[in-house]
């Protein structure tokens, strides 16, 4: 079909551009079976100027499309504004762990400030606990109880040399022994909190140190206590929590007895989100991506059933490639891309407990997964991936969708033999754990389409 569009072209082809490029022509006269000469210009929604009447507009749909999976080095969680905290079992990507770090202080360490006594006589400790308020983020089954314990953090909270944050590898030494615990239901939607309950020992201890005045100062504070991890067990979790960060240790003391006693507490807030981080981790065994390589290689779609994967909080990312695009360019001698849609549709049954997220976000990469820039369209207006029909009760026609005309366009026009990828991600890639499972383009009930509208002048 394509060489009955071309005829006048194919017949003085070989004495411009070569005998090896009329085989390429060839070759794409095979491999592009989705074409129409015929197309009425009201139809093609490109613009009017592309298309004048000796103006021919070739549809391809068949045109290679690479997939694979990487695992970027690392992810900044540090400054995020979120505590996640839980684990879970994804039949997909494994084991899913997050494990939350934070640095707390107070306004004031003076006891007295609550009101203008100064007497210290008759001032007791009643008890002592941390407050957790939801942020509304949860992921994974929430209808299990979990069990949450906090430790007490052993480390300054100092990132590596050279360095001002904290990563989703990170860590810092703790004390096993549980300061404070709860087993309780999650209902992150609701405006409660969770009230866990701390060591008293601890509590006194630490309302000594103000009562006597031996922790007067904020330095003096985080030398004695550095910080707290807060961490669920394996054995009863089944989601991931978000709690914002107006959650607080809180002091309860008081003075008097009876009715006619005083009650006072001391609030110590997350103030310097930057001591805040979350250690996101997975164990992948067993998994279709267990052997993910290094940052720099992908794992082809080949080798994982036909299925790219994206998991924000552990840096996993799908990459898509077009390693024949420059070939294009034979069709014609004058002819350019005007437009490109690709389809990409989640796996099916991959996600009916856990929803698909709105959109996905692009990045053009090189040939070492380094981001180079967003995905941009011709206008330089950023190009995300959309989601379609997310309601479809039988999963036929959920897909994301976007344009990448200019972006294939100007990798067919490359001069240097360097090729860009594009990288689909989360949108928020470092403070949640959703996930996608994506079709390649071998895929049978999934697959991943690219039609590119190339017209010749």
């Amino acid at each position: 079909m394509l060489l009955g569009q071309l005829e006048l072209g194919l017949i003085y082809l070989p004495k411009k551009i070569g005998m090896y490029k009329f085989l390429v022509l060839i070759f794409l006269g095979l491999l592009i079976i989705s074409c129409d000469s015929d197309i009425d210009a009201g139809e093609f929604v490109v613009g009017s100027d592309y298309l004048a009447i000796k103006n021919k507009v070739v549809s391809i749909d068949t045109l290679t499309i690479d997939v694979s999976t990487i695992k970027l080095d690392s992810l900044v969680t540090s400054s995020e504004s979120r505590i996640l905290v839980g684990n879970y079992d994804d039949p997909i990507f494994g084991k899913i762990k997050s494990d939350s770090y934070f640095q707390v202080h107070a306004y004031s360490y003076d006891l007295y400030s609550q009101n203008s006594d100064t007497d210290a006589t008759g001032y007791v400790f009643d008890s002592i606990a941390m407050i957790m308020r939801y942020d509304d983020y949860y992921y994974a089954d929430t209808t299990k109880v979990q069990t949450l314990n906090v430790h007490r953090v052993m480390k300054n909270f100092k990132p590596n040399v050279n360095d001002y944050s904290f990563y989703n590898n990170s860590s810092l030494a703790y004390n096993e022994a549980s300061l404070g615990s709860i087993t309780y239901r999650p209902k992150p939607l609701s405006k409660d909190s969770i009230n866990i309950k701390m060591n008293t020992e601890f509590g006194l201890e630490l309302f000594n140190k103000f009562k006597n005045k031996e922790i007067t100062t904020y330095e003096e504070f985080t030398d004695y206590l550095k910080g707290f991890v807060l961490k669920s067990s394996s054995s009863t979790s089944s989601s991931v929590i978000g709690f914002n960060l107006s959650s607080v240790l809180r002091l309860y003391y008081s003075k008097g007895k009876g009715e006619t006693g005083d009650n006072y507490v001391m609030d110590f807030t997350i103030s310097d989100i930057s001591k805040q981080f979350n250690a996101i981790s997975s164990d992948r065994a067993g998994t279709l991506i267990q052997d993910l390589p290094l940052s720099k290689m992908n794992l082809s779609s080949v080798f994982t059933g036909n299925k790219g994967f994206i998991q924000s909080g552990t840096g996993i990312a799908c990459r898509v490639d077009f390693p024949s695009i420059k070939q294009l360019k034979y069709i014609s001698e004058k002819g350019t891309i005007v437009d490109a849609r690709l389809i990409v549709k989640p796996a099916k049954y991959s996600y009916s407990q856990f929803p698909l997220p709105k959109t996905l976000n692009i990045y053009v990469v090189d040939k070492l997964n380094r981001i180079k820039s967003t995905l941009t369209d011709l206008s330089g207006n950023t190009v995300v991936a959309s989601l379609n029909n997310a309601d479809d009760e039988f999963g036929e026609d959920v897909s994301y969708e976007l344009s990448l005309g200019a972006f294939l366009q100007k990798e067919m026009l490359k001069e240097s033999d360097s090729k860009s990828g594009l990288l689909f991600t989360l949108p928020n890639l470092s403070k949640v754990v959703d996930r996608v499972v994506l079709g390649d383009q071998s895929s049978k009930e999934n697959k991943m389409k690219l039609q590119i509208y190339y017209i010749t002048y």
